[in-house]
């Protein structure tokens, strides 16, 4: 009997990984948010909100409910979905909010239907909510959500996705609560790198993809530079300068801002590390009265996860 309900936990991602700007990206494991999709008769999409970020629920106009437009278009049956949805990684963070929609709607629909679609496929389809919340399609943090690891996106159209199982690394993130908006993000850079940028910035691109895949955390330190976005978006995080180096001072490989932040992360080799990387973080942003939270997890390899079925 083919089952109707699924409760699924959809994590946050990094996106960029300091030097890669839209083809590299990383799932971890806090937070996540948790989703309830339903297989239903009619074929719509129908959406419940839990939680008290008041996003769309017209499914058009929603992260989660878009990718389930483009699947069931895909699909040679009619269907619908009904979707609750209690997000716990906060719009405008930096951190996947709208991956985690669009990538849990996607493998919990798929895996209702007896798991149809590739996970190409249902990159494809999650991308549409991407441009929903962004503007543009873009799957940087839907590719890391659905195939979990390190993922880099060598082309969008055609896609074609390259999925690392990354080393035992953790991430340490500091969310200070303010937003920053992705499209608003993105309207502050430069159109335009000198040719002398570009070269060091495909050099670091090429050395961390290569670190990750020989599990090289020398080399991964030695790549996480961004010598084109992050001086530009760095401005809008507070004390981002100071963090950086204060936490590599404590000992983390290093790091930068999460997708469009204003989250930072740093990466580093041992969970006492990463801890005391928080406690630096914390330490900050108290002692200039703004408030944040503050993750520690591991790399997460395996992205989506069903919890209940």
């Amino acid at each position: 009997m083919q089952q109707k309900k699924v409760t699924i936990h959809a994590p946050a991602t990094v996106a960029n990984l300091v030097c890669g700007f839209d083809v590299l990206g990383m799932c971890i494991d806090a937070p996540f948010d948790v989703m309830e999709v339903e297989l239903i008769n009619t074929p719509e999409v129908i959406i419940k909100n839990t939680d008290s970020y008041h996003l769309p629920t017209a499914p058009h106009l929603n992260a989660a409910g878009a990718p389930l437009l483009e699947l069931m278009l895909s699909f040679n049956k009619p269907i619908g979905f009904k979707i609750t949805s209690n997000k716990n990684i906060k719009p405008g963070s930096g951190l996947g909010s709208s991956a985690a929609s669009a990538a849990g709607a996607v493998v919990a629909a798929n895996y209702l239907l007896g798991n149809p679609f590739s996970k190409n496929d249902l990159v494809r389809f999650a991308m549409a909510g991407e441009k929903v919340a962004t503007g543009i399609k873009h799957a940087d943090n839907v590719a890391p959500c659905i195939y979990g690891g390190v993922t880099v996106i060598r082309s969008i159209f055609p896609l074609d996705v390259i999925n690392i199982d990354a080393p035992p690394l953790y991430v340490t993130v500091v969310h200070p609560q303010i937003e920053i908006k992705t499209a608003d993000a993105r309207q502050i850079l430069r159109k335009e790198v000198l040719l002398k940028d570009a070269i060091k910035q495909w050099g670091n691109i090429a050395g961390l993809v290569a670190g990750f895949m020989k599990k090289d955390v020398n080399l991964i330190a030695n790549s996480l530079e961004d010598v084109i976005i992050e001086p530009i978006r760095s401005i809008l995080i507070p004390r981002f300068d100071d963090i950086k180096q204060a936490c590599k001072n404590a000992g983390a490989l290093g790091g930068g801002i999460a997708g469009s932040g204003p989250s930072i992360f740093m990466l580093s080799e041992t969970k006492a590390i990463a801890d005391t990387v928080a406690q630096v973080m914390q330490h900050t942003y108290t002692e200039i009265g703004l408030p944040h939270f503050t993750y520690v997890s591991q790399i997460n390899n395996e992205g989506v996860k069903i919890i209940q079925s």
